[in-house]
């Protein structure tokens, strides 16, 4: 069987951010033939406009496109700006939407996981990444959350794949899109 290539988009531009580790955790409980990338670059990818759309070439976002495009699913992975997804994330899933109705997302499954100092685990930016992702053409999938909270204290400045129980649950959300790529594939 081929492998499969899970595309991770962070919503955290800074370099140690606990989601950023999430996706970095996503990268080392993948299964066994399954590849997950976690896309460098999303602070240079300037903020959509269809004005500049297609016009002219602009790297940063071509490489974005090109890496969704040659995925068979995403990992959204986000922390929680003022109660709702960071505009970093929000840009990634407009340029990637884009041409509408056959953007890089476009029928791929999509997993998302959120994470937060707060009890609440940037549920609220969840909800929003989920709903963004799915209005941009991907399929998220329906039974797949992962909301952590409390990642201070969880944590304690370890990284997130040293503690077993995240680590298990990034695992189960990986292999949910590795299974949803099959189950599309075979549709």
């Amino acid at each position: 069987m081929s492998k499969t290539t899970v595309l991770a988009l962070v919503g955290s531009l800074r370099a140690a951010s606990v989601n950023r580790q999430i996706a970095e955790t996503a990268v080392a409980v993948a299964p066994k033939g399954v590849e997950v990338i976690v896309f460098d670059g999303l602070g240079d990818v300037p903020f959509y406009n269809e004005d500049i759309d297609g016009v002219a070439s602009i790297p940063a976002v071509e490489a974005l496109r090109e890496a969704a495009g040659r995925a068979d699913a995403l990992l959204l992975v986000t922390p929680e700006y003022n109660g709702t997804i960071p505009a970093v994330l929000k840009n990634a899933i407009d340029w990637i939407s884009r041409p509408y109705g056959t953007g890089a997302v476009k029928d791929k499954p999509v997993a998302v996981i959120s994470a937060s100092p707060s009890n609440n685990g940037a549920r609220w930016a969840h909800e929003d990444t989920r709903k963004a992702a799915c209005i941009a053409g991907g399929k998220v999938l329906e039974d797949v959350t992962l909301a952590i909270g409390g990642t201070t204290d969880k944590f304690a400045g370890r990284h997130p794949k040293e503690n077993s129980e995240v680590a298990q649950q990034v695992a189960e959300v990986v292999t949910s899109l590795v299974d949803a790529t099959r189950q599309f594939a075979d549709a």
